[in-house]
């Protein structure tokens, strides 16, 4: 039986933004914010909990990212991006921006809006660092130490990084282990230590087993994978051709300044046309615009 993706956003949604896999979520959290002992989240809030639909599949906007609530307030929210689409920041941005203002009802003082941490795991390499996982805050330009608030809390966590990352301390390390584990092409063996070495993790796995031998969710994923599958086609489909198009109008650029310079040489038109292969009325009207 074929292991689902983990990082597939339909299986990570069930792996950790339902509320029976609770405390996948909770351990999913604390490695990653790194709480000491006595802050440590014990308990959260699933929010926005919906199911993903046969109409929702081919949807981006359909797949809700996990989302949750501390006690305190405090909101979080885990996005699950596989393909680079050059907005990382400005996507993070909006989508904290987002949830820190919806939460102020009309009428009520700025100081009932709280934190809001927004964590991205990305399958593909982005920030110009060499660490797989950074935490960014608002600190102030010269006096490095002075944050002006705790309010914004934002994570990248690169998966490429971490997979060329020389020396692992999965032993001491849960986030490395939780990375190990969403890994797709992890060997058996390598599976069997992780899940010897951390009780939550085994329990994520049992999730994931069930998942991928229940017949109505494998038909959801494959048709999910399909729909990435198609959507990053698409996306390198329109690069490549906006690579062309932009060749051809530099190639064109090219030969256009050549037949100027040749123009003013008063070479004649038959010249031009052998040495730049532009079209009799493209020189003629070169030579108008020239003169």
């Amino acid at each position: 039986m074929e292991r689902f993706k983990p990082l597939n956003d339909f299986v990570f949604k069930k792996l950790f933004g339902e509320n029976e896999v609770k405390d996948n979520l909770i351990a999913f959290l604390n490695s990653v914010l790194d709480k000491k002992d006595r802050e440590r989240l014990v308990s959260v809030e699933i929010l926005d909990n919906k199911d993903l639909t046969r109409e929702m599949i081919d949807d981006k906007e359909g797949i809700l990212d996990v989302r949750a609530k501390t006690k305190d307030g405090t909101q979080i929210d885990i996005e699950v991006q596989l393909t680079d689409e050059h907005n990382m920041e400005k996507r993070t941005l909006f989508y904290w921006s987002r949830l820190y203002s919806k939460e102020l009802k009309k009428g009520q003082n700025y100081n009932k809006l709280n934190k809001v941490i927004t964590i991205n795991i990305l399958d593909f390499k982005y920030l110009e660092i060499d660490k797989f996982h950074s935490k960014f805050h608002l600190w102030e330009d010269e006096i490095k130490d002075y944050m002006l608030t705790d309010l914004v809390e934002i994570h990248f966590i690169e998966i490429p990084k971490f997979r060329e990352l020389p020396n692992k301390n999965l032993k001491e390390d849960k986030l490395q282990r939780w990375l190990t584990f969403f890994n797709q092409d992890i060997s058996e063996e390598e599976l069997k230590e992780l899940i010897a070495m951390d009780a939550d993790i085994k329990r994520a796995e049992k999730r994931l087993e069930y998942l991928s031998s229940d017949p109505k969710m494998r038909e959801i994923y494959e048709a999910r994978e399909k729909a990435l599958h198609d959507r990053i086609s698409r996306m390198e489909n329109a690069m490549e051709k906006g690579i062309k198009k932009g060749k051809k109008i530099g190639e064109e650029k090219a030969k256009i300044d050549i037949a100027k310079k040749l123009i003013l040489m008063d070479m004649d038109t038959e010249q031009i046309l052998n040495a730049t292969g532009l079209s009799k009325e493209d020189i003629d009207k070169l030579y108008k615009e020239t003169h």
